[in-house]
């Protein structure tokens, strides 16, 4: 292994939480291929094979991280593919990967990952186990407070996974792991690595920096990234008021001991970018998010008992953001303050091995509570009120091993959900009766109780491939911004109305999927149908409003009024990736890679769900050997014209992209690095306009042309 694991290298790996088969791990060959905070480890020898090498853990450069022991569905972005893209928001990151997209609103720094056509509410965002704790879910011009560029690995979990972390993640799991609270101690006491980068799109700037090192029991950890890019061009010009800046970072530590450890991290990040669009650029309208936050994580796996492991997470930060714009009287101010004040904790027990006449069981039992406190100040007070959510649940996963390649995997989860605020109730067809009508408030609280469960079938074939059915059914309760929105939204150029007898939102999905992880080629596909009942969705009326709800009607502002509505849907859709060998190249490989991924989303009328992603097809040629990475791939979009009610088709566009980059391993005695890294990305080669179907702002926000990116790692 790359590292010295004190009490965790020579543990056997108990896939309970997310239904990862157990394999028993090798302390001298192993390669980490761990999801979340679970360890699982493999014997299998690095080499030409999907999962990995010991110094890339999520795939050598290049190569697809294909899992085959997962039940779900995941994606993985590795820290070696992060240095070279170096992308400023996680919607970056994970916006061409195959059934992923992100919102865009403001592209660099408020956008948010989508999930098979799902955000917000639906897609939950962590940070080494616990949630993000921001208010991107409230709004899309809100940005996500991570730097991907300090993360080790990101990996987006699709299916009953989700379980885990909640009934707001039925689309499914961001993850981002960075090492912050440690969990091992590297080779000769130290490590780390810096990475910069320069883009001449938009004038961007990168540098990261991440230290660990530790002794005997003790271990510890340091980061920091500073992000700044300038107003970038398209093709059609500037795109005004696009710019962005990030600064932060974090200091951990972790106590090591024989079965376990326990560690403590803290964490700040503040940002200030501008909201891209006609009516926002003119305003000058820009946020400056910040944040503070703690974390705590162990782990411990008893010598005897009933537990193999127990293991805990918690959480707690303080979030504000202020959003500033010229008002009417062309005064520069403060319009409205946002702040969130969260904390969230959780346990897990993994029960020993038992066998059974069946097979082996394996299992999980585990225990969560978090608390939201959101409340918004200023001109924009109006949009919600205080609220205040609290959740506690208890979730189950088992896992069956019958031999012969076959397993099962069976899953529930039971929550409370209380959500208290300030109700409005607004006419039926949201117009006011005149100039000073203005909704009646009083305080409701609204109790869920959510309930899901799951089961899944994971099948060994012939030449390397796994296929797997899962079935699930998830209940999600409704949000406090779903329940209590009332008033403007001027960032988003929304005035947005709540409903506060939404219902409970229910999903039934079925997935099928096959994949192969090893050998010459490496494939990854997954269909999926998924039935909602009470889909909660944010509804264009056709009226816009001023910055009171008696200024609604047509003509009544430069607010587009958005109501929460429910109603039955369904999502259908498919994502592949698949990559091939094809002629040896010194100590590697030149080859081909493909993907492809569509959703298609209607409601039970027949008309069409707003602002889903649209077809896609790409592919490529790739070079990984002797040291060397190149590639030249073509990404295209096909228009979008299933369009929601009141949206405008998407027309389609080409993505051309190529990379080069050299990675040498230097004498650390010598030069003081182990391995050095420098190359050239290039992106958009095609100069075309890309617009996002799914964005709100698609009309007036053009992504990035044409790009260079020159980029550089340095590790120690």
């Amino acid at each position: 292994m790359s590292r010295k694991r004190y009490g965790l290298g020579c543990w056997t790996g108990i896939g309970a939480g997310l239904g990862i088969a157990g394999l028993a791990a090798s302390p001298l060959q192993a390669e980490e291929v761990s999801l979340d905070e679970i360890s699982v480890t493999s014997d299998k020898p690095a080499g030409r094979q999907g999962t990995g090498s010991a110094r890339d853990p999520a795939g050598s450069a290049g190569v697809l991280p294909v899992m085959t022991d997962r039940f779900s569905t995941v994606t993985v972005v590795s820290g070696a593919e992060l240095a070279r893209s170096q992308p400023t928001s996680l919607g970056e990151a994970l916006f061409d990967r195959p059934g992923l997209s992100a919102t865009t609103f403001a592209p660099g720094s408020a956008s948010r990952p989508i999930i098979r056509g799902l955000d917000n509410h639906r897609v939950r965002i962590l940070e080494n186990g616990t949630g993000v704790q921001d208010m991107s879910d409230l709004g899309e011009d809100h940005a996500v407070p991570i730097n991907p560029l300090i993360n080790d690995r990101i990996e987006v979990i699709r299916g009953p996974a989700g379980l885990r972390y909640g009934s707001q993640a039925v689309g499914g799991v961001v993850s981002v792991e960075n090492n912050r609270i440690p969990t091992s101690i590297p080779p000769g006491g130290s490590a780390g690595r810096v990475t910069t980068g320069y883009s001449a799109v938009d004038n961007g700037r990168n540098v990261a920096a991440t230290v660990d090192a530790g002794s005997d029991h003790v271990a510890v950890h340091a980061d920091a990234f500073r992000s700044a890019a300038d107003d970038y061009n398209t093709p059609l010009g500037i795109q005004r008021n696009s710019f962005n800046e990030s600064q932060g970072g974090a200091f951990g530590t972790s106590y090591l001991f024989d079965r376990g450890f326990v560690g403590l991290s803290f964490s700040h990040f503040d940002s200030v970018y501008g909201i891209p669009g006609l009516g926002s650029a003119s305003q000058r309208t820009r946020l400056d998010p910040v944040q503070d936050k703690l974390q705590a994580r162990g782990e411990y796996r008893p010598l005897d008992g009933p537990f193999a492991a127990i293991r805990f997470w918690t959480g707690g930060s303080n979030y504000r953001h202020n959003e500033f714009g010229t008002g009417p009287n062309g005064v520069e101010g403060i319009e409205a303050v946002f702040k969130n004040r969260a904390v969230e904790g959780r346990i897990e027990f993994d029960h020993v091995p038992v066998e059974t006449a069946l097979g082996t069981l394996t299992g999980q039992l585990g225990i969560q509570a978090d608390r939201r406190k959101l409340r918004i100040s200023g001109a924009e007070g109006g949009l919600l009120r205080p609220t205040d959510t609290r959740v506690q649940a208890a979730y189950l996963f088992e896992e069956l091993a019958l031999g012969g390649g076959l397993r099962f995997q069976a899953a529930g989860r039971v929550e409370g959900n209380r959500v208290a605020g300030t109700q409005a109730l607004f006419p039926s067809d949201f117009l006011p009766d005149g100039p000073g009508d203005e909704p009646v408030e009083s305080r409701r609280t609204r109790r869920f109780a959510p309930k899901s469960a799951s089961f899944g079938a994971l099948q060994d074939l012939p030449h390397g491939f796994v296929a797997s059915l899962t079935g699930s059914y998830v209940e999600r309760a409704p949000t406090s911004p779903e329940l209590f929105s009332r008033g403007p939204h001027e960032a988003s150029a929304t005035f947005e109305i709540g409903d506060p007898n939404l219902k409970l939102e229910r999903a039934r999905t079925v997935e099928v999927a096959i994949r192969r992880a090893d050998g010459p080629f490496r494939l990854d596909a997954t269909g999926y149908v998924t039935r909602y009942t009470g889909f909660v969705y944010k509804r264009l009326t056709g009226f816009t409003c001023g910055d009171t709800f008696g200024s609604c009607g047509v003509g009544g502002g430069d607010l587009r009024q958005v109501a929460y509505s429910q109603a039955g849907a369904t999502f259908a859709g498919a994502e592949i990736a698949s990559q091939i060998d094809l002629v040896p190249v010194g100590d590697g490989f030149a080859g081909l890679s493909a993907q492809y991924d569509f959703v298609r989303a209607q409601f039970d009328d027949g008309s069409f769900v707003p602002r889903i992603p649209p077809h896609r097809v790409g592919g490529g040629v790739f070079l990984r050997a002797d040291g060397w990475f190149a590639q030249v791939s073509l990404l295209h979009a096909f228009a979008q014209t299933q369009t929601g009610a009141l949206e405008t088709p998407t027309p389609g566009y080409n993505d051309l992209k190529a990379e080069i980059a050299y990675s040498r391993p230097l004498d650390p005695a010598v030069h003081g690095l182990s391995e050095v890294t420098l190359g050239l990305r290039g992106t958009n080669l095609l100069d075309d306009v890309i617009r996002n179907a799914a964005s709100f702002r698609k009309d007036e926000v053009v992504l990035p042309g044409r790009n260079l990116r020159l980029f550089l790692t340095a590790r120690f």
